[in-house]
């Protein structure tokens, strides 16, 4: 499971601590929310966070798309699906 630590702080920290909110996000692996006029504006993450981050969710819409796959009846066995791919393969050849 997921368990990402968020750090609050006002937009200014961002413009005065940039190095420091940067560190908070790579090296504690933080989401720091930019707050403006006291309320949440931006999120900021590692980029290795990120990917990580937008991997799962790639993972998880297609899990999604499976899962109505299968209840709506869009399903074959595998082997006719892997014939099938086979076949694919050796047309292209």
């Amino acid at each position: 499971m997921l368990h990402l630590k968020e750090t609050i702080r006002p937009s200014s920290d961002l413009r005065n601590h940039y190095s420091e909110v940067s560190r908070e996000c790579r090296e504690e692996n933080e989401a720091v929310i930019i707050t403006v006029n006291g309320r949440g504006d931006t999120v900021s993450l590692s980029y290795e966070e990120y990917q990580r981050m937008k991997s799962r969710i790639e993972l998880l819409e297609t899990l999604a798309e499976a899962e109505d796959d299968v209840k709506n009846g869009r399903t074959a066995p595998m082997k006719d699906t892997f014939d099938n791919l086979r076949d694919l393969l050796q047309k292209d050849k």
